[in-house]
């Protein structure tokens, strides 16, 4: 028996290793990387790991168990009492045996097993979060929106799911504090390392609701656990990395919009009112279009409007009953017009070339979620004879070659694939560096996955088939040596 356990192991225990070395490194052997200046091996002073829509799922996708683990008992029990035969006892007994494989054990099994599930499926995506944070060393870290996988459920249960994500996924990252969020903070890039473990929380459809769903209580109960919905800060370049020839200093803006109430027919107007006045007040406090030194970063849900085959979700609106409300209930993008606003609100385009900076705006970049399969576009107004009739387009990034050569407005919106095992666990890697030679911030992307989820059960479930064995043969080694 032991020569058998010791051959056994001399397959498995190399392959546990190696297999286990692999896991816990893969962005080493997929050669991962936050993509770097251009000449230099320094890395990029502002590096954002993006991770999109983990939808925790919890007991609204497990089987209920509220009446009774095994109900067929209680059915015997109260049959047995009302029998008057021995035949009909017996009847019913066999009844009794018949529900309870066919139902209540299947049923328990069911239940227990997706627990195991959900356990697992939190530890896979913190697997992700760690390896790539522990590997890649990012600067900052978003999670852009659905952290949780329904807004219908209980305040009891969003705690626990919000417990998870904490203490499972985001073990030892950290909610931004409101004290952070309150005003417009300004830092400096590379002089502090508190918000390496920060995770900034983007609001998603499945944790407040779109428009025609979304409450103050759902707004309320996300932003005690996760923090705000709309807030900004700013992040200076330190004086030697810029250089002093600018005559401001280089600054990244990063602002957090929550837009699952952008669009229309909203259940709470109030709440629609504070995004927009969110929106004016970034507006507000920007510096001109014609200042180059400075560039924003969005952080948002829902994409911005594109055309159908530019992405996977092409454009749709349903719209709940009358008699529930007629608000808007599911939506794939931002509206046309509510897309226009952030491109020529926030950023500042116009198809005016008359307009300040000739209407091109301000430099910067849009990262959303929602979109599990991801996408990589580029916003752009064409050129046409009456500037009044200009309309927002939107190509994939990887042939819009042609249009950045082009004197129009325009901009790189990235939807970050979905983390999730079906979704191959993604992780997006974006980079942010000051050109001295242009005056300009430059973005470049590019992503990291590890595989689907049962990559990571295969492994651990591999060691610990290793770990049990070699436990038994070091126990029949040690009965051996006694006798």
């Amino acid at each position: 028996m032991l020569a058998v356990l010791r051959r056994i192991l001399l397959l498995l225990v190399p392959l546990s290793v190696i297999s286990t070395v692999y896991l816990y490194s893969y962005p080493v052997f997929h050669q991962c990387a936050f993509p770097s200046q251009p000449g230099t091996d320094s890395p990029a002073p502002f590096r954002l790991l993006a991770l999109g829509d983990p939808q925790l799922e919890g007991d609204s996708s497990l089987p209920s168990l509220q009446d009774a683990l095994f109900p067929n008992f209680d059915i015997l029990r109260q049959n047995i009492a009302a029998c008057h035969s021995l035949s009909q006892c017996l009847r019913l007994a066999r009844h009794f045996l018949d529900d309870l494989f066919a139902f209540d054990i299947p049923r328990v099994f069911q239940s227990y097993r997706k627990q195991l599930d959900l356990l697992g499926n939190d530890y896979y995506l913190g697997h992700i979060y760690r390896t790539v944070f522990r590997s890649l060393d990012p600067t900052h870290v978003t999670v852009l929106g659905d952290l949780l996988g329904s807004q219908w459920i209980s305040d009891e249960e969003f705690d626990r799911r919000g417990w998870r994500y904490w203490n499972r996924v985001f073990k030892d990252g950290q909610r931004v504090d409101d004290e952070v969020t309150a005003g417009i903070q300004i830092g400096s890039l590379g002089q502090s390392n508190d918000w390496k473990r920060r995770i900034i929380n983007i609001a998603g459809n499945h944790d407040i609701g779109y428009a025609g769903d979304l409450t103050t209580e759902r707004v309320q109960r996300f932003e005690r656990v996760f923090g705000r919905a709309n807030w900004e800060i700013r992040f200076t370049l330190p004086q030697e990395d810029s250089g002093t020839s600018f005559q401001n200093q280089p600054e990244l803006r990063i602002v957090v919009l929550n837009s699952l109430n952008l669009d229309t027919p909203a259940t709470d107007p109030d709440i629609q009112i504070e995004t927009y006045q969110f929106i004016n007040s970034v507006i507000s406090a920007s510096r001109p279009v014609e200042d180059q030194t400075v560039a924003t970063i969005l952080l948002t849900h829902l994409p911005l409007h594109k055309e159908a085959g530019v992405c996977v979700d092409g454009p749709l609106f349903e719209f709940h009953n009358e008699e529930d409300g007629g608000g808007l209930k599911e939506q794939n993008h931002l509206s046309y017009n509510a897309g226009k606003g952030i491109l020529e609100g926030i950023y500042g385009m116009s198809g005016n070339p008359n307009a300040p900076h000739q209407g091109l705006g301000r430099n910067g970049v849009i990262l959303t979620g929602h979109d599990h399969e991801g996408c990589d576009i580029y916003h752009h107004l064409p050129e046409a004879s009456d500037p009044e009739a200009r309309i927002w387009a939107a190509e994939k990034w990887a042939s819009s070659g042609q249009r950045l050569n082009q004197t129009i407005p325009g901009i790189r919106e990235i939807t970050v694939r979905s983390m999730m095992g079906q979704f191959g666990g993604n992780a997006g890697l974006l980079s942010a560096w000051f050109d001295k030679e242009i005056g300009r911030w430059h973005f470049e992307y590019s992503t990291c996955s590890l595989g689907v989820q049962h990559i990571w059960w295969a492994v651990h479930i591999l060691d610990i088939i290793s770990i049990g064995l070699a436990s038994l043969a070091a126990l029949g080694n040690f009965h051996r040596i006694r006798k």
